[in-house]
């Protein structure tokens, strides 16, 4: 038989056995130190900047696949002539009422090889390069497609930056709309006279018909003032000089123009 351990025993080993806690406290949060206002206003700008960069760059995609069903309701052109004063008289013509003779003239006169490209004539540019090396008189390069490009996203004029975002967007414009579209959507947007765009309001003012009813004459004279729309006329001048030309360029190309004309 165990005897009872004294009073003052037990309480000192229940001291001894329960543990010893000592007090944890959290390291002291860190102070984020506050921007100053300067820098608060530099990201916002950088931000800002970033997004508006980014909406320039995805606008015309957006639009493009758009424009791939719809009419463009006007372009940059439109809107800088009528409110120059000239007005933008425009009406749309699906390219399957026009005659073959009008895309196959368009073709001839700013882009004959425009169903064999991706949207740049590398031919045509290394030669209009040979020729500002040897001093001769500049000659465009513009296809179809870049000029197209051009009408539907940007502003008229030269400069790097326009031709930078012109190279940038064409390759869009060719993988999203295709050919068929793309000179259906040129036919109805290019400046074709002072006020007046689309080769069916052309038609009008210069032959008082239809494009729709157009002959392969009248389509090459309408083609022939594209490089200069509101000064020359398929009546007279160099555009009607040029008519006979590119009447013999429809013909040639025109086993090659398949990609619109079927």
């Amino acid at each position: 038989m165990q005897c009872p351990e004294p009073a003052g025993h037990a309480e000192a080993r229940a001291a001894e056995e329960e543990p010893i806690s000592f007090p944890i406290t959290a390291p002291p949060t860190p102070v984020a130190s506050r921007a100053s206002p300067g820098r608060v206003w530099a990201r916002r700008l950088l931000h800002g900047a970033a997004f508006a960069l980014a909406a320039l760059l995805l606008l015309p995609v957006v639009l493009t696949g758009l424009y791939r069903f719809v009419p463009p309701p006007a372009t940059p052109l439109m809107v800088i002539r009528a409110l120059e004063g000239d007005g933008a008289s425009r009406t749309w013509v699906a390219l399957d009422a026009l005659p073959d003779a009008m895309p196959l003239a368009v073709m001839a006169a700013e882009d004959n090889r425009f169903c064999r490209h991706h949207g740049f004539d590398w031919g045509a540019i290394a030669e209009a390069i040979e020729d500002a090396q040897a001093g001769e008189r500049l000659r465009g390069a513009s296809t179809i497609s870049m000029q197209l490009t051009r009408n539907l996203f940007l502003w008229p004029g030269g400069g790097w930056p326009r031709k930078a975002l012109e190279a940038l967007w064409t390759p869009v414009v060719e993988l999203l709309l295709g050919k068929q579209r793309i000179i259906e959507l040129y036919l109805n947007v290019a400046e074709t006279g002072r006020g007046i765009f689309g080769v069916e309001a052309a038609a009008r003012r210069y032959y008082g018909k239809s494009a729709a009813a157009l002959s392969a004459r009248q389509a090459a004279g309408i083609a022939a003032i594209l490089p200069d729309p509101r000064d020359w006329s398929p009546n007279r001048g160099y555009a009607a000089k040029r008519v006979p030309v590119l009447l013999r360029r429809m013909r040639n190309i025109a086993p090659l123009a398949t990609c619109v004309t079927g």
